[in-house]
């Protein structure tokens, strides 16, 4: 029998299925674990298990510093809840000079998974949607992509914009994974060295039995540089806008 154009889509559309899975367990594994991890990665567990963080520290430095990378990668490739505790944990056990890179790589890593998953389930269809287009939509497609690089340190600096989100609409509009990879890394510096900086500082937290500020970033003293950075990072941006309607 001849082969019908049902017949001939069945792959693809399976194909496109199996390529949705990735950022589907994704979204399975944040809502679940925003059902049951709460407790389990909060700063009260941190608290209360240090002396045997610390004791496993001192005994396997590298391998501890190795679990460590590891289990902060899942915690933001899977979107689970305490990813702010582990910025902590980083710069409690290592410090803040080893304890802000390990944050940043593993922090890293963890976006360029989400990132990945989000283009092979839908980004790519939607990105090549977007240039396919006419009137509003392929003129924000175009005006995105000449910004990109300002578009995304921007994202990355300024506090507000969620970090899930920081890393899914990069995947909706095409980013080249080099410029995904460059800018979170170099964008999430700041931050990582003010939670890292925080965490290297919790012994006397732990001694006094009080609870770090974790909305410290929010404070004027360090939200308002960063909120200098981003308009370093969009001047580029703006420069060539204004140059545009002049010309």
């Amino acid at each position: 029998m001849p082969e019908t154009s049902t017949d001939t889509n069945r792959p693809a559309a399976a194909r496109r299925r199996a390529r949705a899975i990735p950022i589907l367990v994704i979204g399975a594994a944040a809502v679940i674990g925003a059902l049951t991890l709460g407790d389990a990665l909060s700063f009260d567990t941190l608290a209360a298990r240090r002396e045997e963080l610390l004791a496993l520290r001192a005994a396997h430095p590298w391998a501890t510093a190795a679990a460590f990378l590891l289990a902060y990668t899942v915690i933001v490739a899977l979107s689970l809840p305490g990813a702010a505790i582990a910025s902590l944990a980083g710069g409690f056990l290592f410090g803040t000079a080893l304890g802000t890179p390990l944050n940043v790589l593993a922090a890293t890593l963890g976006a360029v998974a989400i990132f990945l998953a989000a283009r092979a389930g839908f980004g790519d269809r939607l990105a090549a949607r977007m240039d396919a287009s006419e009137g509003r939509v392929r003129r924000l497609k175009a005006a995105i992509d000449a910004n990109q690089w300002e578009a995304l340190f921007v994202m990355r600096l300024v506090p507000a914009v969620p970090f899930f989100l920081a890393n899914l609409l990069p995947a909706m509009f095409g980013v080249p994974l080099h410029r995904f990879v460059v800018t979170t890394a170099l964008g999430i510096v700041p931050g990582a060295l003010v939670y890292t900086s925080l965490g290297a500082g919790l012994g006397a937290v732990f001694e006094a039995g009080a609870v770090p500020d974790l909305g410290i970033i929010f404070a004027p003293h360090i939200l308002l540089p960063l909120l200098g950075l981003a308009a370093l990072a969009a001047l580029p941006a703006v420069v060539r806008a204004l140059r545009g309607r002049a010309a």
